[in-house]
């Protein structure tokens, strides 16, 4: 069982919680591995802010000091945004971080699990992991959190540099339902098509809302991926695109990158190459889904 006294909660998120309101769980890889500087703290700062402007209390998710957090304070955003000694924290690294006292930015499994373990209900992020490319299986820590834990989560479909086809079928078998938000397939992350089908398509925030009360009352333990195309503006052209990966595929394998590191870097290599266009596009999407998991959670908070 878990020691829920090791969890800091903030007085705002905690106050929410109890009085039924509208909360969204905020990542803070984005901060810390995500984006560079200074956009890393602009934009957790603005995800905070399109959440609050939605209805909801925003509740960004940490490591600090070896304590899983839930709503961060300003001075704790910018800890984690200055990046010195933090850890990146997926489901396995919690035990470590916990023992040796460490600062930790989650991803989206250690963000999914914390979240959950506080009592929240729906969870904004640009993009989830999934299946890498190449040989060797590599699957995100991401897809099996997600298989076992009955979050709401909006987010841009599976990151571009990733295979999505063997994602989107690793979330078929294991029963992780994708929702279309305004779409009738799964999106690409920095573009708004992949041709690969969501499972069923949903046009409001209260059309979300029903499909994860209707997975609470089935009692199914899988989240709810409600997949947001990235806003028209900031769709980056396919084909720059995938010049872009092309190219950072190749240096990635001169420089030996592996591992969880390789899509980082990949993405900051794309966003060097495409001259920013996928930076913005990023940017917008995590505003975008932020916004849309806020007014979810709005809609969940009135049953």
């Amino acid at each position: 069982m878990t020691d829920e006294n090791l969890f800091q909660v903030s007085e705002e998120v905690r106050a929410a919680l109890a009085a039924g309101r509208a909360v969204v769980a905020l990542e803070s890889t984005v901060i810390s591995h995500g984006l560079p500087r200074p956009q890393n703290l602009e934009t957790a700062q603005r995800l905070e802010q399109v959440v609050r402007e939605g209805g909801a209390v925003p509740a960004t998710v940490a490591v600090l000091g070896g304590r899983p957090s839930v709503g961060l304070d300003a001075a704790e955003l910018a800890r984690l945004a200055a990046g010195e000694g933090v850890r990146k924290v997926s489901r396995r690294d919690l035990p470590v971080a916990l023992a040796r006292g460490e600062d930790g930015a989650t991803t989206v499994a250690g963000t999914l699990w914390i979240a959950s373990r506080a009592g929240l209900r729906v969870f904004a992020t640009g993009g989830i992991g999934g299946v890498h490319r190449g040989q060797l299986p590599d699957v995100s820590a991401d897809l099996p959190e997600l298989a076992r834990t009955p979050m709401t989560v909006v987010c841009s479909g599976a990151k571009s540099v990733l295979d999505l086809p063997a994602t989107r079928e690793w979330l078929e078998t294991h029963g992780v339902p994708v929702v279309g938000y305004g779409c009738d397939e799964m999106p690409a992350f920095y573009t708004r098509r992949s041709g690969l089908p969501a499972d069923v398509r949903a046009d409001s925030a209260a059309e979300v809302a029903s499909l994860a009360r209707a997975r609470d009352r089935l009692g199914l333990e899988a989240a709810l991926v409600v997949t947001a195309p990235v806003p028209e503006g900031f769709e980056v052209d396919e084909a720059v695109m995938e010049e872009a990966l092309a190219e950072a595929l190749v240096v990635a394998a001169e420089r030996g990158v592996s591992g969880r590191e390789l899509t980082p870097f990949l993405l900051a290599h794309m966003s060097w190459r495409s001259g920013g266009a996928t930076l913005r596009a990023n940017i917008a999407l995590l505003e975008n889904n932020a916004r849309l998991a806020a007014h979810i959670a709005v809609a969940l908070a009135g049953e």
